[in-house]
């Protein structure tokens, strides 16, 4: 069923063929972080940090599954929480912290307010992806760079030649174009692809 997900990924969209080996190990980092307690942390800017915002949205409730809470975890809770909460992944978009983004960015540096945010977040055996259309954000490189110090496994969501993020990150996502909105195009259905991977590997039951 996980690998199905994989497969429909690449008959609707046959130009991300060779991505397919990156995708499928952009997975199995993200399910063996999740197995360990680990967390995953998502950055980008404009569109991309939609998307981080987007992707987000999607692990830390229902996506295509209800994920109702284990019974244990349900005897823990009010019936009327019970009954509503989701089984959820923890992940949380650097893209949000107004306040601390705001105070980094006129205190000491804006472009270096994700990797401020990957330093105190981030823990080893965490997992980190920046999202960069043309793998040339500063910002987001910067993160990558922190989060690879701190211990983080690193993964860039980037565009057709990855730019100056995919040599910082341990794993590179590069999709087949180099033009803005065609890159956004083909991120959103592999972040869905990896969304679907991972709810039927945690939630499947």
């Amino acid at each position: 069923m996980i690998q199905n997900h994989l497969d429909h990924l690449i008959q609707r969209a046959p130009a991300l063929t060779d991505c397919r080996e990156e995708i499928q190990a952009a997975f199995v980092a993200m399910r063996d972080c999740f197995r360990r307690d680990g967390k995953l942390l998502l950055c980008g800017n404009g569109g991309s940090a939609a998307d981080a915002d987007h992707w987000a949205g999607e692990l830390l409730k229902g996506f295509c599954r209800k994920r109702p809470l284990t019974s244990e975890q349900q005897a823990s809770l009010p019936p009327d929480l019970a009954q509503k909460l989701q089984g959820s992944l923890p992940v949380i978009p650097l893209t949000g912290f107004p306040a601390l983004s705001t105070a980094f960015a006129n205190d000491v540096a804006p472009e270096l307010t994700f990797a401020q945010l990957a330093w105190g977040l981030g823990r080893a055996g965490d997992v980190f992806v920046g999202i960069s259309t043309s793998g040339n954000a500063r910002n987001v490189c910067a993160a990558a760079q922190t989060a690879r110090a701190r211990g983080l496994f690193t993964v860039a969501l980037t565009g057709e030649n990855g730019g100056a993020l995919k040599p910082l990150c341990e794993l590179a996502i590069c999709v087949p174009s180099r033009e803005t909105y065609r890159v956004q195009e083909f991120h959103l259905p592999i972040y869905h692809c990896l969304s679907l991977m991972l709810e039927d590997e945690f939630f499947s039951a």
